[in-house]
């Protein structure tokens, strides 16, 4: 190829780049097009502690740490935030790093372990009962049912208020139990997180509930069968302490007390800890909005999920969660749905049932029911979650999903914005260095190489720009962020350029030496100069690599 064709590649490979810089995806005015993405060290960002909660109270296992740890960073990856950092602090803490300040990682922390459960029984959760009428019940309406499409999907719309973003307080434990049934073992009891009474049993805890509200209470509250009529001026006045607990003492009630005594609001349901309700081989209670629900075991589980991805449900224009099952599990969503549709198995009270007489089927994440769709029809297909999502919720929600539940429970201990641990000085700092090495490479090789000094200087301004624009379009593309490592291996590249041509210069001298003219000492100088170049750049790739495999933090990046 000739000179001039390799310049003109040259100048459209330019162009190119700045017409991307400017225009693809590109907002503001000329000087805010041109600002590359900068890094926590440099602008400062968001810092989250979260601390692992267990039933005992000692520290977690080293590996479930660790697993949790690459959960969440893969969640935090998934959401295109470039230079995060997911550290290990101790023996229980994970630490969060996120450039920009402000940035919601309420989500991050969550269990987000979905259960796929049987409605049972419906009662309010202020104490108004769900007479066995479908009109009184909490049936979602006919356009939220979900009935079999020619896909074969289930696309639960009730209008439930519950919000698919639990706190991070709320997030669940695979291997903490949930409160099911009357008598539910101590290895089903779930880690009451600051609670005092951590790391006592599950009976020492109950009881120490049992004291609290007194044995009137008590009693009566084991005694009922069904929830209690709220005309029952008596018995309920008999049942008001229960109304005082806290969500972590109401987290160790049986399951039958949660749901039978009116005093026990869906405020203290929604707030129990993590791990309540995640035992699939529980019975449980939980909220949907005001009502209360008493679900059957959990069929399918969030582990049956193969894909999850956020989608606009094309018939309501909301954003959903569409989920695609394993081949397991897919058997068992249709099982569920047959038993729901059947109404077999643990049979579905009245008041549970839908507009159509179908058994309800509940969409549980963590300690909330997010939907529970009607089931009209045995569904052998994909499935969807609905839930008056908006689009971040719907984002989150499927990135939790598709990453898998946290092995552990954890609770948000701290959230902060953090300054620059560096700053804007250490960056003007980093820049006039920078600009002194390469005015003195200027100088070097126009004393050095005279004429030939030009080249260089117009070569390190042309790569300067290249790699410029390259790095704010892959901050606007890909999240790619600069820190003062990446300012540091910003000028390292030009030097290498620099370098370059001092490998070639040098081998052009000693051309010349030998005798050859300058025109075909050239070409023949090239040839044995490019070799020395590309190893020299191979190398160069090569220890990036190795840095950016076995260095965490910046260095990775």
């Amino acid at each position: 190829m000739r000179p001039g064709r390799q310049l003109a590649v040259l100048g459209l490979i330019f162009v190119v780049l700045y017409l991307l810089v400017f225009f693809a995806g590109a907002s503001g005015d000329w000087k805010q097009r041109l600002e590359p993405k900068l890094g926590l060290d440099l602008v400062g960002g968001t810092r989250v502690t979260l601390e692992a909660k267990t039933l005992d109270g000692n520290p977690p296992p080293a590996a479930s740490l660790e697993r949790a740890r690459e959960i969440i960073e893969a969640r935090v990856n998934s959401r295109g935030v470039s230079e995060a950092e997911v550290v290990t602090e101790g023996d229980r803490n994970i630490v969060i790093s996120l450039p920009g300040q402000n940035r919601d990682l309420s989500e991050i922390g969550a269990a987000a372990e979905l259960r796929f459960r049987k409605v049972l029984k419906v009662t309010d959760g202020g104490g108004v009962i769900a007479r066995p009428s479908p009109s009184a019940s909490a049936s979602p309406s006919p356009n939220g049912s979900a009935s079999p499409s020619p896909s074969g999907s289930a696309s639960p719309s009730a209008s439930a208020s519950a919000s698919a973003s639990p706190s991070p307080s709320e997030a669940a434990s695979p291997d903490t139990g949930g409160q099911g049934g009357m008598a539910p073992t101590p290895s089903a009891s779930p880690s009451p997180s600051g609670s005092p009474a951590l790391g006592q049993s599950l009976e020492e805890r109950r009881e120490a509930v049992r004291e609290k509200v007194g044995e009137a209470a008590w009693g009566a509250a084991i005694r009922l069968q069904a929830p209690a009529d709220t005309a029952d001026e008596e018995l309920i006045e008999k049942l008001k302490p229960f109304g005082t607990l806290t969500p972590e003492e109401v987290a160790v009630l049986p399951s039958a007390v949660q749901f039978n005594v009116p005093t026990i609001t869906c405020e203290q349901l929604d707030n129990r800890p993590g791990g309540s309700i995640s035992d699939p081989k529980q019975q449980v209670v939980a909220c949907e909005g005001p009502m209360k629900y008493l679900l059957d075991e959990g069929k399918v589980l969030g582990t049956d999920v193969a894909k999850a991805s956020a989608v606009i449900d094309q018939t309501t224009g909301q954003w959903v969660v569409s989920l695609s099952f394993t081949s397991e599990g897919q058997k068992k969503w249709t099982a569920l749905t047959r038993e729901a549709y059947h109404n077999e198995g643990a049979a579905c009270d009245a008041g549970a049932l839908g507009v159509e007489s179908r058994c309800r089927v509940a969409v549980v994440l963590d300690n909330k029911v997010i939907s529970s769709p009607e089931i009209q029809g045995v569904l052998t297909g994909d499935s969807q979650i609905s839930g008056s999502f908006t689009a971040k919720e719907a984002n989150d929600l499927a990135s939790n999903l598709r990453y898998g539940a946290l092995p552990l429970t954890f609770v948000q201990q701290q959230a902060q914005n953090v300054s620059a641990t560096l700053g804007i000085e250490h960056l003007k700092a980093g820049l006039l260095a920078g600009a002194i090495g390469m005015l003195l490479v200027v100088i070097y090789s126009f004393f050095y190489y005279r004429l030939l000094g030009v080249v260089i200087f117009l070569s390190l301004i042309l790569s300067g720009f290249l790699v410029f624009g390259a790095l704010v379009v892959l901050g606007r593309q890909i999240g790619f962020t600069l820190t003062l490592a990446g300012i540091a291996g910003f000028i390292v590249s030009l030097g290498v350029a620099a370098d370059s041509f001092v490998i070639y210069f040098e081998r052009l001298k000693d051309e010349i030496r030998e005798g050859r003219s300058p025109r075909s000492a050239v070409g023949r100088a090239w040839v044995r100069a490019r070799r020395t170049i590309i190893s020299a750049n191979v190398i160069s790739l090569l220890a990036a690599v190795v840095l950016y495999l076995v260095s965490v933090g910046t260095c990775q990046g």
